[in-house]
């Protein structure tokens, strides 16, 4: 049963939901809201987008009418949504939820952005202090799109391995700028070695103000979180609808209609499954190969997830997913604790 929650004299609390795709995040985060009289804060990059809904796994409609959802479908598919400013936008929306006396719930997989939003980035000046290299873009983009963005993201990781692991791979925006800012930070050539840029990321943060952190953390095991990706993945290329309150046809029809509205630049088109599924639709791969290697990129990307949310601080590990009664139950006793 709801009820209204009850703070202290001290901050207010925010519940961070994080963990790896497919660990249930988002029945997590619903059932502490219903307890808690909650309000739900997206952080997941992909999920921003308009009418990327299969994809991305959003709450359902039914879901998203019961709990108030923020920073979900608000982005043109067509725009760049930066770190940046989805913390601008997150922190406001927390000022305004913790004013209603409700209580805050951030779920998602983005790492980046969830750092952006609670311990700040390094300061932007010149947008974040270097000017843009547009022959140094031009490039990187040219390269991206002969060799593909695991190419650009291995010259980052050369640069600055540091830096590579707070970046996904398909996220081709961010891994340019962030090659930009190394060479820049030097002002040296684009072959030569420079200094690590992890240094700017600690200068000048600017952490989160005025509420308490908590992060709960879901770790199933890997086997069954693996095993749960794979099936998630085969029922999004599916024919049947996953839920009645989305459009049908799968993810394939899904991806062909934002093809024809949005055309092949629309940015969340390169993002997993729907990269796979424009593939197929341009006859690179077969229905069983896009399949296929949607699994294994979503599992990759998850390896990637637990590596970084383990550098998280304070978190609560959970061991299970998310709509596990007894990890539920688990999730709700450390609130109480801490309310």
């Amino acid at each position: 049963m709801d009820r209204p929650l009850k703070l202290t004299a001290r901050d207010p609390l925010v519940v961070v939901v994080l963990g790896p795709t497919a660990s249930g995040k988002t029945a997590l985060a619903l059932s502490i809201a219903r307890r808690f009289h909650g309000e739900i804060v997206n952080c997941d990059s992909v999920a921003m987008y308009r009418e990327f809904e299969i994809g991305t796994a959003k709450p359902t409609a039914a879901e998203r009418a019961e709990i108030p959802h923020h920073l979900l479908d608000c982005a043109d598919p067509r725009s760049e949504v930066t770190a940046g400013e989805y913390a601008r936008q997150a922190r406001q929306i927390l000022s305004e939820i913790g004013r209603r006396k409700n209580f805050p719930i951030v779920t998602g997989g983005t790492g980046l952005y969830l750092r952006a939003l609670l311990e700040g980035l390094f300061p932007a000046r010149q947008r974040d202090g270097f000017l843009r290299n547009e022959d140094l873009r031009k490039e990187l983009r040219a390269r991206a799109q002969r060799f593909g963005p695991e190419h650009v993201h291995r010259i980052l990781r050369r640069l600055d391995a540091a830096a590579a692991a707070r970046i996904h791979a398909n996220d081709l925006s961010k891994v340019i700028r962030a090659i930009e800012v190394c060479i820049a930070a030097r002002k040296t050539s684009f072959r030569t070695s420079i200094r690590n840029m992890t240094g700017l990321w600690q200068q000048g943060r600017d952490p989160l103000q005025g509420f308490r952190i908590l992060r709960l953390g879901l770790n199933p095991e890997r086997e069954l979180l693996y095993a749960r990706i794979n099936q998630r993945a085969a029922n999004m290329f599916g024919e049947r609808r996953l839920d009645e309150s989305r459009t049908g046809g799968g993810l394939i029809a899904e991806t062909e209609n934002l093809l024809e509205k949005y055309g092949s630049e629309a940015r969340p088109l390169a993002s997993l499954g729907y990269k796979q599924a424009v593939q197929f639709l341009r006859g690179e791969l077969d229905r069983t190969k896009a399949i296929a290697t949607a699994q294994q990129a979503h599992r990759n990307y998850a390896k990637r997830q637990i590596t970084w949310f383990r550098r998280e601080p304070d978190v609560h590990w959970l061991k299970g997913f998310g709509d596990d009664p007894a990890i539920r139950a688990e999730s709700i006793a450390i609130i109480e604790q801490q309310i």
